[in-house]
């Protein structure tokens, strides 16, 4: 052989050897069992029995990388309905696995199983997972963590990653019964007696600090912190004493860097964030408290705290944070306003679908004869475009859908309204008397395949104006704008960012004003809208997208798996 030939099949070989070893990991299915029981607690001075998964408070971390698929088989051994939700994964054609109870599939009852299989394509960073029924997501939750795919870079340096730090709520008595309690009545639910971090109080809390979560870090290094918010009911502050955060993503999507010594996270979110530890070695608090935008509405007004220990030994106190009032909405606008997208990101400017939604509290008349615990023997309700969803009963909307016409009658109507079936002064101080009570029913909006859909979510003054923390299933969104007030298309339109708006699955409505996203529908089924603050989508502040068919096999729906669970 000559040598030029010896030199080109040398070079030949080092090119596919290089192609190989640059070649992205192949995909990976990963197996888990999550064994929801009942385990023994104690907090705050008192032991009591929660529901759990595996017998874990918080539940077990799943982690995985980017393109690898999921089956976990979820076995019900408690004694309540349960249904598990994959907090901002896509589940493109997988709206099976998707988890809201009655939403997607029927719950899976005491004694019963039922398997969920997707796959994780295109997202990287931190999700999580939580219960979709009732109020059991008060324990059952957990992290989840998508790392890029082998050999893909993460697009910024650190030196490793510490445990995922998830915010959570804790009642003294048994959360289901909280809120059977409040629904039997109309009125509102007892607040959280203790905001956690990784289930534990905190050093501020009766009985608590032998037990305070503690993370040891490194003098110099800098570590990737995965902060979750899986509380029911309470928007946080959150802020770690003496250091910086640099914001890089949140809800699995990048970021472009930004430093503040304060993240806000609304229910449901998650922020990915860097710390250098270069300070003084000692320990220091990370601590977190109520964001409470609603005007003498009752909340949890605790604080809670985690210790970052640097491994210096001594006894004296850590040092703490200080942390933004409890109504400081300016800083949550500086916050929400300061995230951008880590690339321009060639958003689709021709919409289709031109949505307008009024998301606020009102109430329900009590019924003849019965006395109610809401305002002025009221029933506390909520609402979208003042229809206020109820749950189906009897099958879920995605198996009614999927079964036809004929068997979706009776279960859901189509009519979801585009916009406020009146138009008025959402946020004005004093909102008639005549527009606080909502219309019950199960309405969902159709979408085509593939229609490019932007929503208006309008915040309302009605009985108190708040932030509201909206998620969507089965999308991400691209977040275009905030402001206060009543949306003014003629001048807020000017206002949008069509260049690197960032991409959520949660997006905070500001009190007495207005959030605008935009997304394409390119995943059909049966999609949950709603209000993460567990107290508002109880009162009906939801609503379900119902997405066709596209053409052919991978723009549809899949077949249901034959294990789900039947009503």
């Amino acid at each position: 052989m000559s040598s030029s030939v010896c030199s080109l099949s040398l070079l030949g070989l080092a090119a596919a050897l290089l192609l190989c070893c640059s070649r992205p990991a192949t995909a990976k299915e990963q197996r888990h069992e999550f064994v929801i029981q009942e385990a023994a607690v104690t907090r705050l001075c008192n032991s009591r029995s929660i529901v759990t998964a595996n017998g874990q408070f918080p539940g077990p971390a799943v982690e995985l990388n980017e393109g690898d698929s999921l089956v976990v088989s979820v076995v019900n051994n408690a004694t309540y309905n349960v249904t598990i939700h994959w907090h901002g994964v896509r589940q493109m054609r997988t709206g099976w696995s998707d988890g809201p109870e009655f939403v997607t599939q029927c719950p899976i009852r005491p004694g019963g199983s039922y398997t969920y299989r997707f796959t994780v394509a295109g997202q990287e960073g931190t999700l999580w997972w939580h219960a979709h029924s009732s109020w059991l997501r008060a324990t059952v939750y957990g992290a989840l963590i998508i790392r890029p795919r082998d050999p893909v870079p993460y697009p910024f340096d650190f030196h490793g990653e510490l445990a995922p730090i998830m915010l959570g709520e804790w009642w003294d008595m048994n959360p289901i019964d909280v809120i059977r309690t409040a629904t039997r009545t109309g009125a509102a639910p007892n607040v959280s007696d203790a905001i956690t971090v990784n289930g534990q109080p905190g050093d501020l809390y009766s009985c608590s600090s032998q037990d305070t979560t503690v993370f040891p870090v490194k003098s110099g290094e800098t570590n990737l912190l995965r902060f979750i918010n899986a509380a029911l009911n309470t928007e946080l502050f959150v802020s770690l004493a003496g250091h910086t955060m640099t914001v890089v993503g949140a809800d699995a999507s990048y970021l472009k860097p930004y430093n503040t010594t304060v993240i806000v996270l609304g229910p449901g979110q998650t922020t990915d964030v860097l710390v250098t530890f270069d300070q003084p070695p000692g320990r220091y608090y990370l601590a977190a408290r109520a964001y409470a935008s609603a005007q003498g509405v009752p909340f949890d007004n605790t604080t809670t705290t985690a210790i970052f220990d640097y491994g210096a030994g001594g006894t004296a106190s850590p040092a703490m944070p200080t942390l933004p009032a409890y109504n400081d909405t300016a800083t949550v606008t500086t916050f929400t306003t300061s995230l951008r997208n880590l690339h321009s990101v060639g958003l689709p400017s021709a919409v289709d679908e031109d949505l307008f939604f009024t998301v606020g509290v009102g109430l329900f008349n009590c019924s003849s004869g019965q006395n109610c615990g809401g305002p002025n023997n009221t029933r506390f309700a909520a609402s979208i475009n003042n229809a206020s969803f109820v749950l189906p009963s009897t099958v879920s909307i995605l198996q009614a859908h999927y079964q036809g016409d004929a068997a979706a009658t009776g279960v859901f109507t189509t009519d979801f309204p585009a916009n406020p079936p009146v138009q008025f002064d959402y946020t004005a101080q004093n909102v008639s008397r005549a527009l606080w009570q909502p219309v019950p029913g199960t309405k969902v909006y159709k979408l085509k395949y593939g229609s490019v859909v932007q929503i208006v979510l309008q915040g309302t003054n009605i009985f108190a104006g708040e932030n509201h923390p909206i998620h969507t299933h089965g999308y991400d969104f691209f977040i275009l704008a905030e402001g206060f007030g009543n949306f003014d298309a003629a001048t807020d339109t000017a206002k949008f960012n069509l260049d690197d708006p960032p991409m959520r699955n949660t997006v905070g409505v500001p009190l007495n004003g207005w959030a605008v996203i935009r997304f394409v529908a390119d995943n059909p089924g049966v999609w949950l809208m709603h209000c993460h603050l567990d107290v508002h989508i109880t009162w009906g502040l939801a609503m379900a997208f119902l997405v066709e068919d596209g053409v052919g096999e991978l723009q549809s729906l899949g077949a249901p798996p034959p294990d789900l669970p039947i009503c």
